[in-house]
C-alpha cells in the first residue's frame, strides 16, 4: 500500500521493525524503539483530540531538543493537525505573534522552556508531566489524512515586517523521505538544528520514516566538543551542519568527521577550502553539498565530493534530487541557453502548498508550469543559476533584497520595519556586508536619527527583543541621511563600511592576570581584532554564535578545558568568563 500520510507511514514502519531504537538522547541514556515511541505519541495525540484538535487544525510546538520533542512532532501528524514549530531562541514578542496569527492554537511544551516564559495560546499542555496524556489510550487514533493535508506551517522571514509561514505538506515530506539518496549512509542520523527549520524534514522523517535512529545532540548551540565526541561514541552515519558551521568545523577540527559516512551542508554558499581541509582529514567521508529552500521541503539538489574527486573550483549547487525539475527561465519565462544564466524555477511533488494566510504572496511566487500538466505549478527560487556543460547547476546570484545570513534566508525589509518603528529613527536601512574575507556575511543598519538621536545599544536591545538573533545586525552606523542614487533609490554602493569596535582600555594592568592574557589572545584571534580588554563585551565587540563556537574550540585545545559556545555566549566578557572556567577546572588557569 502506498502511504499518503507522515502517520501511515511511521505505522508501516513501527510494524516491521517494532524493538529497533527510533530515537535516542546521549546526554540522558534516552532511547525509544518504534513500539514505545508509537505508543507515546498515540497517547499525546488522543490528548490532543479530547482537547478539541481537529485534522487541519494548528499545534504550537516550543520545547528544547529531547525526546519528548520527537514524540510531540509524531503526535500532532496522528491528531491529523498541522504542527506550528516555535524556535525556543526567538523572541517573545514574535512567537506572540505568530501564535496570534495561528488563532491561538493548543501549544505543547516542556519545563526548560515553561519556565523562560511562553506565548498566550489556547491550552498549554506538558506532555512529559500531564496525567491526562498518561492516561490516554496507547493504541493509533486512526486519523487519516491525504497527501496535500499541510503536515507543519515554518515561518521564514518576510518583506512586510512580519514573518511568514511556509505550508509544507504531507506529499512533500514523504516524497523527500523516499529519496535514493538516502541509503545507509543516512540511517542513523545527528540531529543538531532547531526543529522550527526546514532540515527538520532531514533530520527527523528521514530517519523516522526509513526505519533508521535519530541521535539528539543536547540542546544548545553545537560546538566541537560534543560534536566530536557524539560523532565518535553513538555511531552516527550522517549529519547536516550549516556552511558557516561547516567552515568553523573545517577550520578548526576538520578531523571530527572521519567517523561519518556523510556530512551534508549547505543553507549558503559552501566553501570549497573548506570541503577541501575536510576531506583532506578523512578521505573515506563524502561531502554533499545541499541546496533548497523551506517551500521546497528543505533539500532539491545535491553536489558530491570526495577525498579522489574534490571541489576545483566553487562548489556547484548540482543535480536535482529524485521527483525535482529545474527550469532556468528568463524574461516571459523563456528557458535560457546552458552557460548562460538564468532564474531558478523549480517542479515537482516538494512544493509546499503556499503561504499560511497570504494568498497574494503565494500567487508570486509559485505559478503556473507551462511545462507541466494542467494546474501544475513551479516556485520562484529568487536565485540565479546557470547549467554547465555537464549538466550541473552553478550559484550566479539573487534577485530582489532577499540574504543568507548564518543559513538563513532573511528579508532586510523585515528589519528595516522594525528599525523605522523605533523611537528616535527618523529613516534606516539594513544591508548584507561581508567586508572581512573569509568570514560570513553580516547585517550593517544604517540609521538616520531624529529629534533626540538614537542610542545603538538601545537599538540593537529593541531589535533584540523583536527578531531572531541572526537578524540582529551585528553594526549600527548613524548617517546624516541615507545616500541615493540619481532616481531616488538607496545607492548601496555609497554606504559606509562600518568601522571595527576598538576595545577598551583596562582600567588598571593588575587587572591582567595570567590566565586573562591568554584569553584575551583567544577573544581578539576569533574575533579579527588587535586587541580585546578582560572587561570587554564579546556582543559588543560583533561577536555571535559562530564566533563563539570556534572560540570555544580554541580554549578546549589551547586550556585544556572543555567549553560551550552557551558558556562563552552567557559569560561574554573575559573577566566573567575565566569565572566559570575556574569553576568548571581550577587548574586551567
Amino acid at each position: 500500500m502506498v502511504s499518503t500520510s507522515i502517520q501511515q507511514l511511521f505505522a508501516a514502519r513501527v510494524s516491521s521493525t517494532p524493538d529497533a531504537v527510533a530515537v535516542s538522547a546521549p546526554l540522558d541514556g534516552t532511547a525509544l524503539t518504534y513500539r514505545r515511541l508509537d505508543e507515546r505519541a498515540n497517547r499525546l495525540a488522543h490528548r490532543l483530540i479530547g482537547l478539541g484538535v481537529r485534522p487541519g487544525d494548528p499545534v504550537a510546538v516550543l520545547m528544547e531538543r529531547s525526546p519528548e520533542l520527537v514524540i510531540s512532532l509524531l503526535a500532532v501528524a496522528k491528531a491529523g493537525a498541522v504542527c506550528l514549530p516555535l524556535h525556543s531562541a526567538h523572541p517573545l514578542a514574535r512567537l506572540q505573534r505568530i501564535t496570534d496569527r495561528a488563532g491561538a492554537p493548543v501549544l505543547l511544551t516542556d519545563a526548560a522552556l515553561r519556565t523562560r516564559g511562553l506565548p498566550r495560546a489556547g491550552e498549554v499542555v506538558e506532555p512529559a508531566t500531564d496525567p491526562a496524556v498518561a492516561a490516554s489510550p496507547a493504541t493509533d487514533p486512526g486519523v487519516a489524512c491525504g497527501p496535500d493535508a499541510v503536515a507543519c506551517i515554518i515561518h521564514t522571514s518576510g518583506s512586510t515586517g512580519e514573518p511568514k509561514g511556509v505550508e509544507v505538506t504531507h506529499r512533500g515530506v514523504l516524497a523527500f523521505a523516499a529519496d535514493s539518496s538516502w541509503g545507509p549512509a543516512h540511517r542513523r542520523i545527528l540531529s543538531l538544528a532547531p526543529y522550527a527549520f526546514g532540515v527538520c524534514a532531514y533530520e527527523i522523517w528521514v530517519p523516522l520514516l526509513n526505519g533508521g535512529r535519530v541521535v539528539l545532540a543536547p540542546p544548545g548551540e553545537p560546538d566541537v566538543a560534543t560534536v566530536r565526541r557524539l560523532l565518535a561514541d553513538e555511531g552516527i552515519t550522517a549529519l547536516h551542519v550549516t556552511a558557516g558551521l561547516f567552515r568553523v568545523f573545517a577550520q578548526e577540527a576538520p578531523e571530527i568527521f572521519a567517523p561519518v559516512g556523510e556530512v551534508l551542508t549547505g543553507g549558503d554558499v559552501v566553501s570549497p577550502a573548506a570541503v577541501r581541509r575536510v576531506l583532506d582529514a578523512c578521505p573515506d567521508t563524502v561531502v554533499r553539498a545541499m541546496y533548497g529552500a523551506t517551500e521546497l521541503t528543505a533539500f532539491a539538489a545535491h553536489a558530491t565530493m570526495t577525498a579522489s574527486c574534490p571541489p576545483d573550483g566553487p562548489v556547484p549547487v548540482g543535480r536535482p534530487m529524485d521527483g525535482v525539475e529545474f527550469r532556468l527561465l528568463g524574461p516571459g519565462l523563456v528557458p535560457v541557453p546552458d552557460g548562460e544564466s538564468g532564474e531558478l524555477y523549480v517542479a515537482g511533488d516538494r512544493l509546499a502548498r503556499g503561504y499560511h494566510r497570504d494568498a497574494a504572496l503565494t500567487d508570486e511566487r509559485f505559478v503556473a508550469d507551462p511545462a507541466g500538466e494542467p494546474g501544475a505549478r513551479m516556485y520562484r527560487t529568487g536565485d540565479l543559476m546557470r547549467r554547465t556543460a555537464d549538466g550541473l547547476l552553478e550559484f550566479a546570484g539573487r534577485l530582489g533584497d532577499q540574504v543568507k545570513i548564518r543559513g538563513h534566508l532573511v528579508e532586510p525589509g523585515e528589519v528595516e520595519h522594525v528599525l523605522g518603528r523605533q523611537d528616535g529613527v527618523a529613516d534606516a536601512a539594513v544591508v548584507a556586508r561581508d567586508d572581512v574575507p573569509g568570514e560570513d556575511k553580516r547585517l550593517v543598519a544604517y540609521v538616520v536619527p531624529g529629534p533626540g538621536g538614537v542610542s545603538p545599544d538601545g537599538l540593537r536591545a529593541a531589535v533584540a527583543a523583536l527578531l531572531p538573533d541572526y537578524m540582529v545586525p551585528a553594526a549600527f552606523v548613524e548617517l546624516d541621511a541615507l545616500p541615493l542614487t540619481p532616481n531616488g533609490k538607496l545607492d548601496r554602493a555609497a554606504l559606509p563600511a562600518p568601522e571595527r569596535p576598538a576595545p577598551a582600555p583596562a582600567p588598571d594592568p593588575d587587572e591582567f592576570t595570567p590566565g586573562r592574557r591568554v584569553l584575551c589572545g583567544l577573544f581578539a584571534r576569533a574575533l579579527g581584532l588587535d586587541a580585546v580588554g578582560p572587561h570587554d563585551s564579546f556582543f559588543e565587540l560583533g561577536g555571535e554564535s559562530l564566533q563563539a563556537i570556534r572560540l570555544a574550540g580554541r580554549i578546549g585545545a589551547e586550556l585544556g578545558v572543555e567549553v560551550s559556545a552557551a558558556d562563552i555566549l552567557s559569560h561574554p566578557t573575559v573577566a566573567e568568563l575565566e569565572t566559570r572556567l575556574r569553576d568548571l577546572n581550577p587548574a586551567s588557569l
